[in-house]
């Protein structure tokens, strides 16, 4: 039930909308109440010889109106009723309708503002479409489980009560005997939830798991394509598709099954209404019209049943799917500000590692006793070979992780008393590939920078050499530049990218081998760009090329997770250790 306690918190600040909705429900079971009496009177009071009782209260209704008029008028009622119980249901569905989107909404936007704030160490160990499937279908489960769960449960009790107070009245022993399947049909459907939940749960991850394969063969198409591996990929997503339509298959065998076990217990109350319910119209112990009326309110009373029924199977699938919204809002963020985190001003720019110990998880350690002090406005090469951690002492600096052991502070301050947010506003980074947004121009080079002028932004590209490019663009800074970038060459990305970093102007420079995907024409190009944004600021550059690292301050040689040398690019060669080695095998120089 805390799944169920849980989602109800989602729907408080609409209290006052759900009452009406309720009272609105309320009403609409009152009118379906009173739908069979028009017809009771009709057969007991006009067409049959009746009940004298039934004939004196339509007397003293319509006095001595003839039998054709009192048939016109309750025939009316009829239709007066059902307009009225519509209208009712008009209203109160609309109002849960826009409740449950409204929540729905606040689900999704929260999910998603979690999913935001959480260390990269959680979205290493998922796949993103496993995170876009929860917040854009799991949370459907929040509003599945209020409108089709507990407004249902509500209505379908009231009606349930309020029925079986009717048939009590008009005959005791006949609404128990109508009764006697209830207990198996409540054991139904208890039996028949287990299963689908479990099934429902089943479905999510084959859904993801397909969603997942679509995603990464359309994003690889060009790959695809290159290889010649499109039947392999088609032959994958059938799979997927396959064991998601086995699961589906399953789940509707589960449900056809159930609803037939009920509809046979259902239509076995029935009968045993029908057959001594006759006997006592015989019998003289009911009317014709009151029968009709008892079966009407049974097949009232079976209806609520048959929908708690549903109510319960939808409620247990949409658990599944609740479930897994809740799995990721519980997960704590790794990397979190501490509840007396400090602000960041005035940064100098000296950072420094201390005995800094890292791995992504107990069995897999990147990082081992990196101490380093890297001066304001120094800029430092980050040297070595594929995996000895080049990438990951960089990732550490803006918190994308914490140490397992030590410490990273900047100005002398520990990064663990920082708020992050404000560590990362004086921090910049060029990535190896820049990531742009499916939007324009303008808005990618102001991604760190929103409230940036349009002049500013001009000559934040002008710097980055990429203005006239841009202004070569159908729509200028207008333009877009499609999906991640898909419009621009790599070497135009770039320098989007360190425009965006000259926009920002922050103190500290972070640079994940920028140029290792150019030309080395292009390459040359870059790095003069990237030299004038270095001017001024404490710079950590990761890169293969030593031609690169050369021009730096400083060069630190990372092997298997250590810094095992640094120095200048000369004092390094004439050291004739791990570097020169480097430099001597040719393929760390383009």
């Amino acid at each position: 039930m805390g799944i169920y306690r849980r989602t109800l918190t989602y729907y408080r600040p609409f209290l006052g909308e759900t009452l009406l909705a309720l009272v609105l429900s309320l009403i609409v079971t009152g009118f379906n109440l009173l739908k069979p009496w028009p017809f009771k009177y009709i057969v007991d009071g006009v067409l049959t010889p009746g009940s004298a009782e039934s004939k004196a209260q339509l007397a003293a209704w319509f006095g001595s109106v003839s039998p054709a008029a009192i048939i016109f008028f309750l025939c009316l009622a009829m239709v007066g009723i059902t307009v009225l119980a519509g209208l009712a249901n008009l209203g109160s569905s609309y109002l849960l309708i826009n409740i449950g989107l409204k929540t729905l909404l606040r689900i999704r936007t929260e999910l998603y503002a979690h999913l935001q704030r959480l260390s990269l160490k959680f979205h290493d160990t998922r796949r993103s479409s496993d995170s876009s499937f929860r917040v854009a279908y799991d949370t459907q489960s929040i509003q599945t489980i209020f409108n089709r769960g507990f407004m249902n449960i509500f209505t379908s009790g009231i009606m349930l009560v309020s029925t079986f107070v009717i048939m009590v009245r008009l005959d005791a022993k006949l609404t128990l005997l109508s009764l006697g399947v209830v207990p198996l049909i409540v054991f139904a459907i208890y039996w028949f939830a287990k299963r689908i939940r479990s099934q429902s749960t089943t479905i999510q991850e084959r859904e993801s798991a397909l969603l997942a394969t679509l995603q990464e063969g359309l994003a690889s198409v060009r790959m695809v394509h290159a290889f010649g591996q499109e039947d392999r990929e088609v032959g994958q997503f059938r799979d997927r598709a396959s064991e998601s339509l086995r699961a589906n298959l399953r789940l509707t065998l589960t449900n056809v099954t159930s609803a037939l076990v009920v509809g046979t217990l259902m239509a076995a109350g029935t009968a045993v209404l029908y057959y001594v319910g006759s006997l006592h119209v015989l019998q003289g112990k009911l009317t014709l019209g009151d029968l009709l009326v008892f079966a009407s309110y049974l097949l009232m009373l079976y209806a609520p049943l048959e929908q708690l029924t549903y109510t319960a199977w939808a409620m247990e699938g949409a658990a599944a799917g609740a479930k897994r919204c809740f799995d990721v809002l519980d997960r704590q963020d790794d990397v979190r500000d501490a509840p007396d985190a400090k602000a960041l001003h005035d940064v100098r720019g000296e950072i420094r590692f201390s005995g800094v110990d890292f791995g992504y998880d107990d069995s897999r350690r990147i990082l081992h006793d990196v101490s380093l002090q890297i001066r304001p406005g120094e800029s430092v090469a980050i040297v070595g070979g594929t995996g000895a951690g080049k990438s990951t002492l960089l990732s550490l600096v803006p918190r994308f992780y914490d140490p397992t052991k030590g410490d990273v502070s900047v100005d002398g301050q520990n990064l663990r008393g920082l708020k992050k947010k404000a560590l990362r506003s004086n921090i910049s980074m060029v990535l190896q590939d820049t990531l742009l947004f499916s939007t324009t121009v303008r808005e990618n080079i102001a991604y760190g920078r929103p409230d940036a002028t349009e002049d500013e932004i001009i000559e934040a590209a002008k710097r980055a050499q990429a203005y006239d490019f841009v202004m070569r663009m159908s729509d200028g800074f207008s333009s877009q530049v499609g999906e991640r970038g898909g419009h621009l060459s790599v070497g135009q990305r770039q320098r989007i990218g360190i425009a965006r970093a000259f926009l920002k102007n922050a103190p500290l420079l972070l640079l994940d081998e920028p140029t290792s995907a150019l030309d080395a024409t292009t390459e040359e190009a870059i790095m003069a760009t990237i030299a004038d944004l270095m001017k001024g600021r404490t710079t950590l550059m990761v890169t293969h090329r030593l031609n690169t690292a050369h021009r730096f301050d400083r060069i630190v040689v990372l092997e298997h997770g250590r810094i095992v040398e640094q120095g200048t690019g000369p004092e390094l060669l004439a050291l004739g250790g791990v570097y020169a080695k480097l430099f001597a095998s040719g393929h760390y120089h383009s």
